[in-house]
């Protein structure tokens, strides 16, 4: 698997540098098996998996690595693939790379503060943007407002 860095602009993981870094035994201490494995291995939970897809209440989805905000719930729309999808991020959240694995060429999603693997971004979302951010449940948390 190649590492992050490989993957944001060519350079190695060191030459990327992210303002939250950890080893790998502090990730893997930090998450889950299965948020690790999506948010520093690049993978993909399965569809429909993530209680997130089905979130309603407003409020605001985090990264799961670092709690950078990402999104607010008022983007969020279903989509009907089974991933939780929004249609704008917050503003400096997130920043996107080519992804030519699996013999295609998508976006990927990563988060801005720490570089975890969050999704794909395509271009076949609702107005106003057109954007359609499929992003992994498990590589975000969720938190409601408050009323």
């Amino acid at each position: 698997m190649a590492g992050l860095g490989s993957l944001f602009g060519g350079g190695s993981k060191e030459t990327r540098r992210f303002p939250v870094e950890k080893t790998e035994a502090e990730w893997r201490a930090q998450l889950s098996p299965e948020a690790y494995h999506v948010l520093r291995e690049h993978g993909t939970e399965r569809a429909g998996s993530c209680a997130l897809n089905t979130e309603k209440r407003k409020g605001t989805f985090f990264c799961a690595g670092c709690d950078q905000p990402l999104f607010q719930a008022q983007t969020k729309f279903n989509s009907g693939t089974g991933w939780p999808s929004f249609c704008d991020p917050l503003p400096g959240a997130v920043e996107t790379s080519q992804d030519n694995s699996y013999m295609m060429r998508r976006t990927e999603v990563h988060c801005a503060r720490c570089g975890g693997h969050l999704g794909h971004v395509f271009d076949d979302g609702p107005a106003p943007t057109g954007l359609r951010y499929c992003m992994n449940g498990v590589a975000m948390t969720f938190v409601p407002d408050e009323s």
